[in-house]
């Protein structure tokens, strides 16, 4: 790891000021050469990883107590939702604090400022949705429930099979705050897979008052980053407001060739009615198309370098590198012509350390219609309906199999599909000391899942197919995978918090989930595969009658708050395209049946306490938690090294251990200094058994830190505000983390710094009576990675081996310039 005077001077001044504030695998669908061909290097993948910090001083969150607030709340008080149930493990994240990282920056970035929170991508704004990551308190993304508006938005995985990520859902700008609830009990939450807790983002209400936003970007590597909106104000008598915004971010990768794009359409609209009740609705277009970067291995990083990336380059001397590489290994030996170029030279698996290219192109309509109704001064009713649908091309060049025209590679491209609607309702009742409320959820899901292959051309016969283009022009000439999964889901939970007195808040609540997937006979291309087999076809029901969940909270004295969460909770059986995460689904139907027998949905206890200090110039907080993870799902490959023989299987528990400990100190005015420690121990239970024609091989991963997360986390800030200016810098620091199950492999730990200063001139009008149309004009200008830091950002996104290296993890981004201006009309 690179380490330099400038990040030791920086980091030092910080930390001598600061103080603190508060599985299944994800495997990519053009990385799918280690799953669906190659297949080579991940004989146990589950799990996928974590993240760097956002690049904004971490401004302490608000402790989310969830007392009600009334109608006429400021947009900004955001600490609070209308909800009564208070967890003092929850906190809430604004628009405030999101607005001081680069615009367009990814929230769960920001929210990574925080202790316990890791977030990981390999590019500086935390978009690029094949390396996007976030753990929190040990729990994946997968393990997470993630909402908008209280509309479920799935598992936030990549190929997401019954959701969107959030950064396709919702515009960064447009997001008034994110409700965290870091304890994993959160019954009322329209989600299936929250084992560790749940992510609420809510948007941003249209204003009362007519008038547009304007804000553009640039910076590193060609970044253009346009947002506008225009908000219509109150119509009528009545209320009527609703917003229309275009948001554009277009950049080019920070190496190899390539950009990533997307361009999001959001638009809301609220019906006051009457004192205290309203109806709105929320809509999303999101178009993305993002070409990835080549996963590392350490031997590709020992032996590469940091630049290693695919062939394409925006030339046709790229297509011509990655022909003549292909030319090494899609026939029985090499052909004519074989040669890889230099840069690959000294590493070992040449053939898989880069490739033609690889590419995400995804478009998502998105919405939902509520209605929050107040039947009485101690009742309200809200229901939620939703509906979204999803076309994805997800694709690699693959260059171990050659077209039908004689080119020694094809494009393979997955296509998965998803269509859901769904209901949410429920009624919250205040009587005596009790707040109480009940509510139902129903979704349909349809997830396509499709595989198909498209020829590439022989040299000098026409121009290679661009990975983000238009597929409707062309026709595929192998189909390899077709499936439909059709999935119902219904929960309900009935939840109550009890204020005996004031200062003390008790709250017991369960949820019942029943999760039924039914996967239909599909297509398996057996000639491609190599096998005589079929798609797993097959019914799977998750269901639980009972799963509870009991916190209190007491605030004592003047500033003091202690806290505990106790929760049982279960994440039903996941879904996948064939070969490519820890899916029950997404195996040959023989690994199916064997598998069977043993298989039952991840379940959890999950157990936290907590202190909290509140004061005007001091606040700290002190968590811990524990938690017994059961029944943990995971792919094991074997076999030879193209199209591997592939199961998932119940491999039994992961015990999780671990403490944060923040501190806060606003000394004077303006200033804020933070720091921030977080210890997490979480180990396998069990060992491995493999059967192998040889007989069993055990794996001993018994007691080895789980894969990819880091034991010890620190995190620290310094931000300070003068009138109009405000500047900040702030550090982290990520310990090593294990690249293999065992832990024989592991990726190195690192430093990483970022700084941001912001200037407000406000209302012009006050500089030029001409200009006082223009409001609040803001320049900003922010530092990524200032010591130009080399470290490892994602990890798993290709899952993990037992004991062996992987390529399965991202470079983050080298040093990042960003410049943006402001102004409201």
């Amino acid at each position: 790891m690179r380490r330099n005077s400038v990040t030791w001077a920086l980091l030092a001044t910080t930390m001598f000021v600061s103080g603190g504030g508060a599985a299944s695998l994800a495997a990519p669908a053009h990385k799918a050469r280690h799953t669906a061909t190659k297949a080579a290097a991940s004989p146990a993948a589950s799990a996928v990883a974590a993240a760097p910090v956002a690049a904004t001083a971490p401004a302490a969150p608000v402790v989310h107590h969830r007392t009600a607030l009334p109608r006429t709340a400021s947009a900004e008080e955001v600490g609070v939702t209308a909800r009564h149930l208070v967890r003092g493990a929850d906190i809430s994240v604004g628009s405030e604090m999101i607005s001081r990282a680069v615009p367009g920056t990814n929230p769960l970035k920001v929210l990574a400022s925080q202790p316990g929170i890791m977030f990981q991508s390999d590019d500086p704004q935390g978009v690029d949705t094949w390396s996007t990551q976030i753990y929190m308190h040990g729990f994946m993304q997968n393990q997470i429930g993630t909402t908008l508006d209280d509309i479920p938005l799935g598992e936030l995985v990549y190929r997401n099979y019954n959701g969107l990520n959030p950064v396709q859902a919702i515009s960064s700008e447009n997001v008034q705050r994110l409700n965290v609830s870091m304890g994993a009990g959160a019954e009322e939450v329209a989600s299936t897979n929250n084992l560790g807790g749940s992510i609420e983002y809510v948007s941003s209400d249209p204003k009362n008052k007519m008038g547009a936003t304007l804000a553009q970007t640039f910076g590193s590597n060609s970044l253009f980053h346009t947002f506008i909106r225009l908000d219509s104000g109150k119509l009528n008598s009545s209320g009527t407001k609703f917003y229309v915004s275009y948001m554009r971010n277009d950049t080019d990768k920070w190496k190899g060739g390539g950009i990533q794009f997307m361009q999001q359409v959001n638009a809301k609209v609220v019906q006051p009615v009457g004192e205290n009740s309203r109806i709105s609705a929320f809509f999303d277009y999101s178009n993305l198309a993002q070409f990835n970067y080549q996963d590392y291995s350490l031997d590709i990083w020992k032996n590469g370098g940091n630049n290693i990336d695919n062939y394409y380059n925006g030339k046709y001397s790229g297509y011509q590198a990655a022909y003549a590489a292909a030319l090494c290994t899609a026939y029985s030996s090499p052909q004519p012509g074989c040669a890889y170029p230099a840069s690959l030279s000294k590493i070992t698996d040449k053939a898989d350390a880069a490739y033609y290219d690889g590419a995400t192109a995804v478009t998502d309509y998105f919405g939902g219609l509520t209605g929050d109704f107040q039947l009485t001064d101690r009742m309200r009713w809200k229901t939620t309906v939703y509906g979204h649908g999803e076309t994805s091309h997800l694709t690699w060049s693959n260059p171990f199999y050659p077209s039908p025209n004689g080119a020694p590679m094809f494009e393979q491209v997955k296509e998965p599909g998803i269509q859901r609607f769904g209901i949410l309702s429920s009624v919250t009742y205040d009587i005596a000391h009790n707040h109480i409320s009940g509510g139902v959820w129903y979704e349909n899901n349809k997830f396509v899942s499709s595989m198909v292959g498209y020829e590439q051309p022989l040299l000098g016969q026409g121009d290679p197919i661009y990975t983000i283009g238009d597929y409707s022009k062309l026709t595929p000439f192998m189909k390899l995978f077709g499936q439909t999964t059709n999935t119902n889901t219904f929960t309900a939970f009935v939840e109550d918090t009890y204020h005996p007195v004031r200062n003390l808040d008790l709250h017991f609540g369960f949820k019942s989930l029943l999760n039924t997937s039914r996967a239909g006979d599909g297509y398996y291309n057996n000639a491609y595969y190599g096998t005589n087999d079929s798609s797993a076809a097959g019914t799977l029901t998750s269901a639980a009658a009972f799963l509870p969940h009991i916190s209190a909270d007491w605030h004592f004295l003047q500033h003091h708050e202690l806290f505990f969460d106790v929760s049982e909770n279960m994440h039903a059986y996941p879904q996948a395209q064939f070969k490519t995460a820890a899916s029950p689904f997404a195996v040959t139907q023989a690994a199916y049946n064997y598998a069977l027998p043993t298989l039952k949905p991840e379940t959890d206890w999950a157990y936290s306490v907590g202190y909290r200090f509140t004061h005007r110039l001091l606040s700290a907080s002190l968590y811990a938690y524990h938690v017994d993870y059961k029944n943990r799902l995971q792919a094991i490959q074997s076999g030879p090294p193209v199209n591997p023989l592939f199961s998932v299987v119940n491999v039994g528990g992961v015990t999780m251990n671990g403490v944060d400990a923040g501190l806060t100190l606003t000394p004077v005015e303006g200033l804020s200094l933070f720091n921030s420690v977080s210890y997490n121990h979480s180990t396998y239970d069990d060992n491995i058994t493999q059967t192998t024609s040889a007989g069993p091989v055990v794996s001993h991963i018994a007691g080895s830190q789980v894969v990819a997360y880091p034991r010890f986390m620190y995190k620290s800030s310094l931000a300070y505000e003068w009138g109009d200016l405000l500047a900040h810098i702030d550090a982290s620091y990520m310990s090593q983390r294990n690249l293999s199950y065992d832990g024989a492999f592991k990726v190195p730990s690192y430093w990483l710094a970022n700084a941001g200063l912001r200037y407000r001139l406000g209302n012009m009008g006050k500089y030029n009576r001409h200009l006082g149309f223009m409001q609040n004009l803001t320049f900003d200008f922010n530092v990524y990675n200032l010591a130009n830091e080399t470290y490892v950002a994602t990890m798993g996104e290709n899952g993990f081996n037992l004991s062996s290296d992987a390529q399965s993890f991202e470079l983050g981004a080298p040093r990042q310039f960003f410049g943006s201006v402001r102004v409201e009309f």
